[in-house]
Parts: C-alpha cells; sequence; structure tokens
C-alpha cells in the first residue's frame, strides 16, 4: 500500500521511504501500467488521440509536433493513428481508440464515414477537427478555408498575366481539402478569363517524384500550358526540377505555384511562389482546444489560423 502511495504520489510517507520505493523501482526496472489504472477509474486518462493522413508529407509532421509539444507539457500523450486519406482507416482507427477510452480526439478533416460519425457523437469526449476548417464541427474546429486560399492563389496567377494554367496532383477522391483548394483555384481563373486547361489527379502520395513525373505526363498533352499550380510544394518542387531537366526556364518559360510553403522554399536556389499556412500554429491551436475543454474553460466552436501568399520568383511577376 506504501509503494502505491508513492507511486500514485499521493502522500502520506517520508522522502527516506521514497527514496527506497524508487530505488527499488529502478532495480526491478518496474513501468506502471497507467491504461489499467485509467479503466480502474482511478484517474482520468492522458491519452489524446490524433489521426493525420500520413507521415511522408512534411506538413502532417509538423501538425503533429505542435500538438504533441503542446499536450506533452501538459502530462498528456498522443495516441497516433494513420488514416491513408481512407474513412474506412479512419472509422478502424476511431473504434479501436475509443476502446482505450482516451481523454479527447483531434482528427485530420471534417469528413468522416456515418458508423465513424456515430462512434464520435456517442463518445461524449472533447474532439477537434484540423485542417479544412469547419464553421459547423462536431465539437471543435481550427485550420484554414481552404476554398479560399485557391482563390487567392488563382487570382494571384491571373493577374501575373496567366491564361493556360495546369494543376497536379493526388486524386480527390480522398484529399477533400486538395479538392476545395482545387475548386477555389478554378473559380478565380475563370472569373479573372483564364481557364485550368488541364488536371492531372494522379492515385499516388503528394511528394516529389509524383511530381516530377505528373509534370511530364501534363506537359507531354501538346496543350499550351503557361503556369502549373501543385497541390503542394513537395509535387511543386518535383515539378520545378523536371523543369529544369528540360532546359525550361521558370518561370520564362512555364510558371511553377505551390502551396503549404515548406520550410526548405526559403533556402533553395530561387523562392518558390506558394501559400503560407502556419502548420506547427495549427497544431499548438488544436492541443490548446483540447486542453481548455478538458479544464472545463471556454473554448470557441472554430478557429481560423489564416494563411498568406508568398509571391516567389517561379511565376512572372504582375
Amino acid at each position: 500500500m506504501t509503494a502505491s502511495r508513492v507511486l500514485r504520489g499521493e502522500g502520506g510517507y517520508s522522502e527516506m521511504t521514497r527514496a527506497k520505493v524508487m530505488e527499488k523501482v529502478d532495480d526491478l526496472g518496474y513501468l506502471p501500467n497507467r491504461l489499467a489504472t485509467v479503466f480502474a477509474g482511478d484517474k482520468a486518462s492522458t491519452f489524446v488521440g490524433v489521426s493525420i493522413p500520413d507521415l511522408g508529407n512534411e506538413v502532417f509532421a509538423q501538425v503533429l509536433e505542435g500538438i504533441d509539444r503542446k499536450l506533452g507539457a501538459l502530462g498528456h500523450q498522443s495516441v497516433l493513428g494513420l488514416t491513408q486519406h481512407t474513412q474506412t482507416e479512419e472509422e478502424n482507427w476511431i473504434k479501436t481508440v475509443l476502446s482505450w477510452q482516451p481523454a479527447g480526439l483531434i482528427l485530420t478533416g471534417r469528413y468522416h464515414s456515418p458508423r465513424a460519425l456515430e462512434m464520435l457523437r456517442n463518445a461524449s469526449i472533447p474532439i477537434v477537427e484540423i485542417w479544412d476548417l469547419n464553421s459547423s464541427p462536431l465539437d471543435m474546429s481550427v485550420g484554414i478555408n481552404h476554398f479560399d486560399s485557391g482563390f487567392d492563389m488563382g487570382r494571384y496567377l491571373v493577374g501575373c498575366g496567366y491564361r493556360n494554367i495546369g494543376y497536379v496532383g493526388t486524386s480527390h477522391d480522398t484529399a477533400n481539402a486538395a479538392s476545395s483548394r482545387l475548386d477555389g483555384f478554378s473559380k478565380a481563373v475563370e472569373d479573372g478569363g483564364g481557364t485550368v486547361a488541364r488536371q492531372l489527379c494522379l492515385h499516388d502520395t503528394a511528394t516529389y517524384y509524383p511530381g516530377f513525373y505528373g509534370t511530364e505526363q501534363l506537359l507531354g498533352t501538346g496543350q499550351d500550358i503557361e503556369c502549373i499550380f501543385y497541390q503542394n510544394d513537395a509535387m511543386a518542387f518535383g515539378g520545378l526540377q523536371y523543369c529544369e531537366s528540360k532546359a525550361m526556364k521558370v518561370p520564362g518559360d512555364i510558371g511553377i505555384a505551390g502551396w503549404g510553403d515548406l520550410p526548405i522554399a526559403a533556402v533553395i536556389g530561387r523562392r518558390l511562389t506558394s501559400m503560407h499556412v502556419p502548420h506547427l500554429k495549427l497544431g499548438q491551436a488544436a492541443a490548446e482546444m483540447m486542453l481548455a475543454r478538458l479544464s472545463d474553460e471556454p473554448v470557441p466552436a472554430f478557429r481560423d489560423i489564416g494563411f498568406r501568399l508568398i509571391p516567389g520568383s517561379t511565376v512572372k511577376q504582375a
């Protein structure tokens, strides 16, 4: 009983007794089963489930870092789930993580399967939906308006004089935020008198190499493409490399624009035209909302962290 009180920090023992108990803990290599403690109803859960699409995308790695750093500072642990951009994977993960009785859930995206929605509504725990801002969330939401960010990029490129514009991204049957960006982008281009002459949505991950070979496919159609907008910066870097490998001048022969403003964009030879999103701040904001709700503090239903256009030097200036 005394050892139990020491390990739980409840008091009622001397410092000498505590030292003896902790010495035995070190000798035995004992690790307390925190999950069993939660199930026994002795202590509130410190686990927060966090789902992201994948770790290969640096954007989500930054978001996760912001979440984990903020939660860890106040004694909470992240339980990570990778959904691979599919509602089925997310549903399976939600079913599993809820069996661990987490303190709350942080989910990437605003669209969930009917079964997932049922489980989430019955869970009676705080839920934060991140990335794609939802003004009517399940519980709380933090992110940006992806349609508006795409619209701003489209308006900017049309303002720079481009009229025949291409797009390279991934399949939008699962990447809903990317789909919203493309919708906003296309609307702005059409409103400005231009056209998205060719859209290439690959069944692949939104990374460097698909950007490279996607650009090859797009430009191989024979259409007169003046500028290409990419789903994210990683794909844009691949496209930039392809164009330069073919001795195409950027932005003289073709314009290149990405999205996300990855840190590497600031240190490569030329500044990529992109859209800055504070990914680390987004993760921190999600964790702050979760922690506030767990402390019974008032929390707004949603929080827009904003975005900012980076003109760069990979498109011609207006």
